[in-house]
């Protein structure tokens, strides 16, 4: 009898393993989008600081990740514990702030691209300036990094909460701290591996084996263009992401895509409701972009006033 209860105890924990590596799996790639945008974004925050201190930089961002999700997890069980009906505008609300930034960042990249470089330029040349507070900087950056982390972190929380809502407060958990741990690890550890490559294809290039030395040149051309495929990856991912979501939630926009999707076969029908998701995203982007920038830009100046005139 005791060894039957063990074995059935033991089946138990095993099915109950498999679900939320299933659900694990599913949530993983409904985040997708915030994921891609999440790596680009914290390989940014982290460059520009001294060789030595790139990983050090790297583990304290993590730390923050890890505390912004020890926060978020419990927050978003006790939402579906008490208040389930917030999953859903919560979800849309993600979608949305997905689509947004993604559009912004576009408007930012093609108007503002002088104001990156200029900042970019300051930056380099005040670490090359001794008597700069280099520490302060470093804190700076790693506090912006942690503020981008924290709400990308509740956009992945919230879409994976949107795929376990019919699951047990237990189940909800697991899956929400598995997935937590397994992006957190997965992300930083990449951003390590990625501000560190130019010195791993320098220390190749520096080799006597011509096979070695060959390999490291490659590495050394291919880091700057990777940062760039992740950002414009990210950014892709998060219109098809976020305006997936937001399509979900309005019925006839998801009705009408899959009705005018059944109008083509193969690979195109397949890929045509992704598509039209993408494209509503965009569009749901600009839309947002064009009321929520000048409301920005209202309250920002009007801050000013108060602080000029106090």
């Amino acid at each position: 009898m005791a060894g039957s209860s063990l074995l059935v105890l033991i089946d138990d924990i095993a099915t109950v393993l498999d679900d939320v590596a299933l659900m694990t799996k599913t949530a993983t790639k409904k985040t997708a989008g915030v994921l891609g945008d999440d790596l680009a974004l914290n390989a940014q925050q982290v460059t520009g600081v001294k060789p030595a201190r790139e990983l050090p930089v790297v583990w304290a961002v993590a730390r923050g990740s890890m505390i912004n999700k020890a926060i978020l997890v419990p927050a978003a069980v006790a939402i579906s514990f008490f208040m389930p009906w917030l999953v859903t505008p919560l979800l849309m609300l993600g979608g949305a702030f997905l689509c947004f930034e993604g559009f912004e960042k576009l408007v930012h990249k093609f108007l503002h691209r002088e104001e990156d470089q200029k900042r970019k330029g300051e930056l380099h040349e005040a670490l090359k300036n001794p008597e700069v507070d280099l520490r302060a900087i470093e804190k700076d950056k790693i506090k912006g990094a942690i503020r981008t982390d924290f709400i990308l972190s509740a956009e992945i929380i919230a879409i994976t909460l949107g795929t376990v809502t019919t699951q047990t407060i237990g189940m909800q958990f697991m899956v929400l701290a598995v997935v937590a741990i397994m992006i957190t690890v997965f992300v930083y550890g990449l951003v390590a591996g990625i501000v560190k490559l130019d010195d791993g294809g320098l220390y190749l290039s520096q080799q006597d084996n011509p096979l070695l030395q060959k390999l490291g040149s490659g590495i050394l051309w291919l880091a700057p263009y990777l940062m760039k495929t992740l950002s414009i990856l990210g950014t892709l991912a998060m219109f098809l992401v976020g305006g997936g979501i937001l399509t979900h939630g309005f019925t006839p926009v998801y009705d009408a895509i899959h009705h005018f999707s059944e109008g083509f076969s193969g690979v195109i029908g397949m890929l045509m409701p992704t598509i039209a998701n993408g494209l509503f995203g965009v569009l749901a982007g600009a839309l947002l972009v064009a009321i929520i920038t000048p409301l920005t830009r209202w309250w920002q100046a009007a801050k000013d006033r108060r602080r000029t005139a106090g």
